[in-house]
């Protein structure tokens, strides 16, 4: 781990114990322990909206070509392989220090070790990742107009202007990040390594780097499956609102639609907006915190809904991390014996 992400992690760890000790531990845990086995269905149903993600990177892998492909550059991969790439890399960006960057590389590593050229791995999960942030960003804003238009609540002010400052932030970095990769964003990046560390030949993974580039922009030249990768996405930040609707009830808190759909897209866009945090640890609760008062939920129910869905992430995320390694070791020790090639 970095420095920065320790000190990220330690600001974030202070913020969230901060938080529960204001509002009291007991009162907290005590409605958190209501759910009882409820939190198990709301991570089974989580498997849905992982499934719209893994869609969404589905539509952007290579098809078959006519012919006998080659086994190794041409393989076409299925669903279930993006389903379990995108499982492990979610498990990889809830519970790890990664800072939401360990994730995709991960899946890219996945889909390689599956069948796919690193640089059309590569090339789908940058895509694929502009999409959902773009999809982040309409949620929120789908989220904060229905419930000014339905709810019957005071000024929105507050809310307004905290959702503005997340959406904008997350706005401006998926700008820059798309301009990046119009204008070569992994070879300009590498040439930035080669340049600060030199002392060897970097000409290889230049080579490489350049590869994934054109391989990025070739595929959003691709625009119907680009759009089809971003309505899938969309649809899976949607149908991640029954989870929230799911948990209130298990808390003994019930909302209705409209409000578990405020609690979910703006919470998410101000969780992705310090996604720098490890775990977005303390960002989320204070997030919660912020929307209770507008959906009628006492502040130990929203800091409960935060845990629900932390426990969520490790009741899902753990076993990913198990498969992780031990699909790692398998993959390593048929490299060894020459079973299948390096990952290119």
């Amino acid at each position: 781990m970095t420095r920065a992400a320790l000190i990220l992690l330690s600001i974030g760890t202070a913020l969230f114990v901060g938080l529960l000790a204001w509002q009291g531990f007991g009162s907290v845990v005590s409605t958190l322990l209501a759910a009882g086995w409820g939190l198990a269905l709301v991570a089974a149903f989580h498997v849905v909206p992982l499934a719209l993600d893994a869609g969404a990177i589905s539509v952007l892998l290579p098809r078959r070509r006519d012919g006998a492909p080659d086994h190794r550059h041409h393989h076409p991969l299925s669903v279930r392989d993006a389903l379990f790439a995108r499982w492990i890399g979610e498990s990889v960006n809830s519970l790890l220090p990664a800072g939401q960057i360990g994730g995709p590389v991960v899946m890219v590593r996945q889909l390689s070790q599956r069948g796919m050229r690193m640089r059309d791995a590569a090339a789908a999960i940058t895509v694929s990742t502009t999409a959902q942030a773009l999809a982040q960003i309409i949620f929120a804003l789908f989220g904060l107009l229905m419930f000014g238009a339905y709810a019957a609540h005071g000024a929105l002010h507050d809310l307004q202007t905290a959702t503005l400052i997340a959406t904008a932030l997350l706005g401006g970095m998926i700008v820059g990040f798309y301009y990046a990769q119009r204008r070569g964003l992994f070879g300009r990046l590498l040439g930035v390594l080669s340049r600060v560390f030199g002392k060897r030949d970097w000409s290889g993974l230049m080579t490489r780097a350049e590869a994934v580039d054109a391989a990025v922009q070739a595929m959003y030249r691709e625009r119907a499956r680009v759009a089809a990768s971003f309505v899938l996405s969309l649809a899976g930040w949607v149908v991640g609102t029954v989870e929230v609707w799911l948990a209130l009830r298990f808390l003994g808190h019930p909302v209705d639609w409209i409000d578990a759909l405020l609690l979910e897209s703006v919470g998410q866009a101000i969780r992705g907006a310090a996604f720098m945090i490890p775990g977005s640890l303390g960002v989320q609760e204070g997030g919660y915190l912020l929307l209770a008062p507008l959906v009628g939920l006492p502040p130990d129910a929203a800091l409960a809904l935060s845990l629900a869905k932390r426990a969520r992430e490790i009741l899902l995320g753990l076993p990913g991390l198990l498969v992780l390694h031990f699909s790692e070791r398998s993959w390593q020790r048929r490299r060894a014996l020459g079973h299948v090639p390096a990952v290119d």
